[in-house]
This record gives C-alpha cells, sequence and structure tokens, in this order.
C-alpha cells in the first residue's frame, strides 16, 4: 500500500498556471477587441471628420447666430442648419430665411475679435466650418423681394408691400417680452425694383438689423446677389428647447403676388427637364423612320 509521500508530486515538478494562461478564450478576444477599438479611434475620427466637411462644403451646414437681427425668429446663440442643395432644385422664395456671403458688398454686422496665435484661429476656423462659432462675413436674412419685384413701404397702414401687395408680418416681426410691442415693418421709407440677380433681404427685428434699407447707398441699392447665398436655412437645432423648423409665413403664400417682371434664372433641373422633352421626341421620330 503506498503512502501519501510515495503518490505526491514532487515541488520541482509542480507547475504555476500563469494569469495568461487561466484567461479563458472569450476574456482573450475581448482584450483584443478593446485593443483593436483604440488603435481605430484616431481613423474613425478622421473619417468622421472629412464626412462632415464634405456634408458640409455640397448638403446641409450648421451656422451660429451672432447678433440679434432675426429676433424672435432666431436668438444670439442659436445654431441652424442649412440646405446647401435646396436652391439646385428651386429659385430662392419670397419669405426664406436664408445665409449669404457679404463679402466686398456689405460690411461686417458683427465685430469678431481675430484670434491672437495660429492655434486659436485653426480652433475657430474648425468652429466657424461646424456652426459653433460666429462668421463676420456671413449673414441671415428674410427674402423680401426676388428679382423683378417692386418692394415699398410703406402703404396707408404702414405696412410694407411686394408688386402692391400688402405683407401681414406679425408673425414673425420682433416683439418685445417685457411691453409686448411689435417693431413697426419699418422706420425708414423706401422704394426699390429689384435687378435680376438680386434680391432685397431684412431682418425680423427691423429696429435693429442693418439689412437692405441700410445699404441703399452701396452699388447694388442695398439687395445683395443671388450669387452670394449659401443656402436656406430650415432648422433650429440648438439649444434643445428651441428645436424648430423655419417655414415660410403664409403672407408670403398669397395668390395675389404677381409674377416678377424679370424672372429669375430657371434652375439646371427644370432647364435639363424642359429640354429632355423634345429631345426624346426628335430622337423617337427619328427611329421611327428607320
Amino acid at each position: 500500500m503506498r503512502s501519501e509521500a510515495e503518490g505526491a508530486v514532487p515541488e520541482e515538478e509542480q507547475t504555476v498556471t500563469s494569469a495568461e494562461e487561466d484567461e479563458s478564450p472569450d476574456e482573450g478576444k475581448r482584450k483584443k477587441k478593446q485593443g483593436s477599438f483604440w488603435k481605430e479611434l484616431p481613423v474613425l475620427i478622421v473619417v468622421a471628420v472629412v464626412l462632415a466637411l464634405v456634408i458640409k462644403a455640397f448638403a446641409v451646414q450648421a451656422f451660429y447666430i451672432p447678433s440679434g437681427s432675426m429676433e424672435n425668429t432666431l436668438q444670439v446663440g442659436d445654431r441652424v442648419l442649412v440646405n446647401k442643395i435646396v436652391y439646385h432644385t428651386r429659385d430662392i422664395a419670397r419669405g426664406d430665411v436664408v445665409v449669404f456671403n457679404g463679402v466686398d458688398s456689405w460690411d461686417p454686422e458683427t465685430q469678431v475679435k481675430e484670434p491672437g496665435n495660429p492655434v486659436s484661429k485653426a480652433l475657430h476656423s474648425v468652429g466657424s466650418a461646424f456652426g459653433v462659432a460666429p462668421n463676420e462675413k456671413d449673414y441671415i436674412k428674410r427674402v423680401i423681394g426676388i428679382p423683378g419685384d417692386h418692394v415699398k413701404c410703406c402703404d396707408a397702414q404702414g405696412r410694407v408691400t411686394v408688386n402692391g401687395v400688402p405683407l401681414d408680418e406679425k408673425s414673425y416681426l420682433f416683439t418685445d417680452p417685457i411691453t409686448h410691442e411689435q417693431n413697426k415693418p419699418s422706420n425708414d421709407t423706401f422704394d426699390v425694383t429689384v435687378k435680376p440677380g438680386q434680391l432685397w433681404v431684412m431682418g425680423d427685428h427691423r429696429e435693429l438689423s442693418y439689412d437692405s434699407r441700410s445699404h441703399r447707398g452701396d452699388p447694388g441699392g442695398g439687395t445683395i446677389p443671388t450669387s452670394r447665398v449659401i443656402g436656406r436655412a430650415f432648422v433650429i437645432v440648438w439649444p434643445l428647447d428651441r428645436l424648430d423648423t423655419l417655414p415660410i409665413p403664409r403672407t408670403f403664400k398669397q395668390a395675389g403676388f404677381k409674377a416678377a417682371g424679370i424672372t429669375a434664372p430657371a434652375t439646371p433641373m427644370v432647364m435639363g427637364l424642359l429640354g429632355a422633352f423634345p429631345i426624346t421626341y426628335l430622337y423617337r421620330r427619328r427611329r421611327q423612320k428607320l
């Protein structure tokens, strides 16, 4: 009969299992996945930034609201999304809230302090691109008159008229939150016929907005070129408690508006469709004769 001592394994032959050997296959896979994630994270960030810049360049861009010229519709600090594709499918319409570039045409409405060092400049450029920092060269206003429109203020009731049709602007003009007094459509009188390729634009806070009325001494007579329009602001996305859309007010949908005397250039898509029908018709006729 063997003793316990005889059946024992000598100390020098005993093996010590390491922590790595004790790990289950699943735990090893988890560690590898975590390591892989951190290695891939920089690549994911770069891809995300590139995609965001591509979308910003061609489709939708965020903009920061730096002034109160569009109150109460837009407040200082709001972030809006701007559709940069919409005017490739339709013309700019009366009542649209548009963002446009004012370089070489209008002076900055707000002064933005120039960053003092290269790092600050780079951060400011990125912030402007993603709508978290103001850009003094971009403006946001409401389109009142399109090419060919006769825009005038004021009629007997103090209203702005477009082609003789009075605008009911109570739904969007600035109203003081304390006194509840609403801005007049304009404290200044004007009588303008909008030239081809131009727009007459005004802010909703008429007593504060430095808009077309204030630039009548400029070469464009206060109007801005349609070619400088970046896109249409269509939604407020920040802060979250102000999340809202920016539709065209009803007053701009009146049936009484007559067609503008000088029509805006047709959009490429419309021209393409109009051109496609006669070409297709001629092509079919030729095929039939053959």
